[in-house]
């Protein structure tokens, strides 16, 4: 190639490299730039020249090579170092057959030493009893030291899963055999020991029956009980009222006041002989009345209370309210001809059952208390003769306690019937069928079971449909008809649903709340909703079995300043 040739190729601009002899080189980098010739490309269209990299990239990419071998190594050593170790197969067997023991299978298979020995344990207990009760003490100990054994070696198992070996078994079951084997030769068999075991059984169940007797018996006693500190109240007021003719005085003049028959006033009755509790009923209606001087009280006691509760109600004002006292003897109309339940009292074997010392178990106790058969307790449905100028009345028993103003009660609409109550039929306990005998015929065939019971207690009367329904007859007639005591047992409330059946207008539930005689989870916003709360049961505020979560609620309307009250020491 002539020298021009070899000069135009080392200016192209290319890196490439000649060769036209050994030693001839042409480079790029030495030759001086050349011109582009008329036709070649332009410098912007060329092709990038290859750059090499910089020295200091591939320090970079060395030094990661070498940390990635080292942690590569540091791994390997990790993974020999912390290798499991290697588990024969005996061990691997040993562990799996330990896993699947379980005590209670063991309990329930017929061929575990753990089932045998909790049969031999069972009937061993028995003869435990048995030897007892004849008297061998020594092969009581026995017995009762192999079943120690037995329960030891069962409690083991059950804590280390293992199951019990014939070795460790075997011992015992020896041990037991023989014992069982000499109580069956002392005539220990198993029919003397069912017949001796169900002898036992009957006695503890005849003592826990004596027992809730008792305890009823108690209890009954204890409510039909008058505390010392009430008795005490009641000679002090009897002493002033026969030391102190001007109250006898003060009382007849009471009597002919035109209040207590007028019609536009509100009239309340109270059947009691309790001082105290009927003071806490005034004290509570006309503390909570917004015009208490509109209040009429008409109280009826017996003869031996009439005293004391006139001269309560005379020496104590009740912020102007009219309060009278009567005694049941002056009502001579309430006789044995017009009254079934008075000659039914005369009757030798009425005064027996209530009064008299019954041994028949079978009656529940409470319904031996002479109070469910009071002439005073059955007042109630004589209140047309007792008050025979009024139209409407509220009538209130002497446990209840008054927290809103009841002259409402006056107001409401009874729509033609003769009472007003709050139904108690929340629970299908308190429907008619609980309180009378529907397998009798009379019953059965005039009242429907299902029929919603009701409470006495605080009940509104409409006097004007009570004479029309002549609803005294009615009573009159159902005391006949249960003469025997076989439609109900007795108290009131069994009489007056049939009384009043089909004559009741249901009440708002909020006016009448019952239960703080017997029920102590009664609830607290319920309570003091209540107009009128009811201690229905034995717990009565004024003894000391009340329950203490209610009791405060009595107690705020007693006059704990009255020197008679203090000096019977009631608070």
């Amino acid at each position: 190639m002539s020298a021009l040739a070899k000069a135009w190729l080392c200016r192209s601009g290319r890196k490439l490299f000649f060769f036209f002899n050994s030693t001839e080189i042409c480079s790029l980098s030495a030759m001086p730039p050349v011109r582009s010739a008329p036709g070649r490309r332009a410098p912007e269209f060329r092709r990038s020249s290859r750059r090499r990299l910089p020295e200091w990239i591939w320090w970079l990419v060395g030094i990661f090579l070498v940390l990635g071998l080292m942690l590569f190594v540091l791994h390997h050593n990790q993974r020999e170092h912390f290798r499991p170790p290697v588990i024969d197969k005996g061990s691997e067997f040993e562990e799996t057959h330990h896993e699947r023991v379980n005590f209670t299978e063991e309990l329930l298979s017929s061929t575990s030493f753990a089932r045998q020995l909790t049969d031999q344990m069972t009937l061993a207990k028995a003869y435990v009893v048995l030897a007892k009760e004849h008297g061998n003490l020594q092969l009581a100990w026995e017995l009762s030291s192999q079943i120690r054994n037995c329960q030891r070696l069962l409690s083991e198992e059950a804590v280390s899963g293992k199951a019990i070996t014939k070795e460790e078994a075997h011992p015992i079951i020896t041990r037991l055999a023989r014992l069982i084997y000499k109580a069956q030769d002392s005539h220990y068999d198993i029919s003397t020991t069912i017949v001796t075991l169900k002898s036992l059984v009957n006695a503890l169940e005849e003592r826990a029956k004596a027992a809730v007797v008792q305890t009823a018996e108690f209890g009954q006693l204890a409510a039909e009980s008058v505390p010392k500190n009430l008795h005490c109240l009641t000679v002090k007021l009897t002493e002033e009222w026969l030391q102190n003719p001007k109250h006898r005085g003060r009382s007849e003049e009471h009597r002919n006041s035109t209040r207590l028959v007028d019609n536009n006033l509100y009239h309340f009755a109270i059947f009691s002989d309790n001082v105290l509790a009927t003071s806490v009923i005034v004290n509570s209606t006309v503390s909570n009345a917004n015009h208490p001087q509109q209040l009429v009280f008409h109280v009826v006691t017996d003869r031996v209370h009439f005293g004391a509760m006139s001269t309560w109600f005379l020496i104590n004002d009740f912020k102007g309210c009219t309060v009278e006292v009567r005694c049941i003897d002056e009502f001579a109309w309430l006789n044995a001809a017009a009254s079934p339940l008075v000659r039914q009292l005369s009757e030798m074997e009425t005064q027996g059952f209530y009064y008299g010392d019954s041994k028949n178990l079978e009656r529940e106790i409470k319904f031996h208390n002479p109070k469910f058969v009071s002439l005073l307790n059955h007042l109630r449905f004589y209140i047309p003769q007792i008050l025979p100028n009024l139209e409407k009345v509220v009538f209130l028993d002497d446990d209840v306690v008054v927290q809103k103003d009841l002259t409402q009660l006056f107001s409401i609409e009874l729509h033609g019937n003769v009472i007003g109550a709050v139904e108690t039929c929340l629970e299908s306990f308190h429907r008619y069928h609980k309180y009378l005998n529907f397998s009798h015929p009379i019953i059965s065939s005039k009242i429907d079971p299902h029929t919603c019971g009701w409470a006495f207690g605080m009940n509104i009367f409409d006097l004007i449909a009570w004479r029309k329904a002549n609803a005294t007859a009615l009573y009159h007639y159902w005391q006949e008809q249960n003469a025997d005591l076989l439609l109900w047992r007795t108290g009131t409330l069994p009489a007056g649903l049939l009384t009043f059946y089909g004559l009741m207008e249901p009440l708002d539930r909020r006016w009448h709340v019952l239960g703080l005689g017997y029920d102590v989870d009664i609830d607290d916003r319920l309570i003091e909703s209540a107009a009128v709360v009811h201690y229905n049961g034995n717990m009565k505020p004024w003894l000391k079995l009340a329950i203490r979560r209610y009791k405060y609620i009595w107690e705020r309307y007693v006059n704990f300043t009255h020197p008679y009250v203090r000096e019977c020491l009631l608070h």
